[in-house]
């Protein structure tokens, strides 16, 4: 078993407030858990309203998957929102 964490940091530069980070943040972390099952969420920044930090966790049963998992959930941050990913750090945990 493998457990995938990312910690994804992007600038939306066109924020304004709090109220619309929120927007941004809960519209993404939505569409994430449509699309993948994962555990998301808001991790670090939340009162910085042009910076928005997500977590994501997955549980895989490969190294291959863990992998494949990182490119598709990274692909469609770039696709599904307009604010600029600037770092991504990631893990992966073994268990036996």
């Amino acid at each position: 078993m493998k457990i995938l964490l990312i910690k994804v940091t992007l600038r939306a530069s066109w924020v304004h407030s709090l109220k619309e980070k929120r927007m941004v943040v809960k519209s993404i972390i939505q569409k994430l858990k449509n699309k993948f099952n994962l555990s998301v969420g808001e991790v670090d920044k939340q009162d910085i309203h042009q910076t928005i930090v997500i977590g994501i966790s997955a549980v895989c049963g490969s190294s291959a998957q863990v992998d494949s998992t990182m490119e598709n959930v990274i692909t469609f941050i770039e696709q599904n929102t307009d604010a600029e990913i600037i770092n991504i750090e990631n893990e992966e945990h073994i268990f036996s």
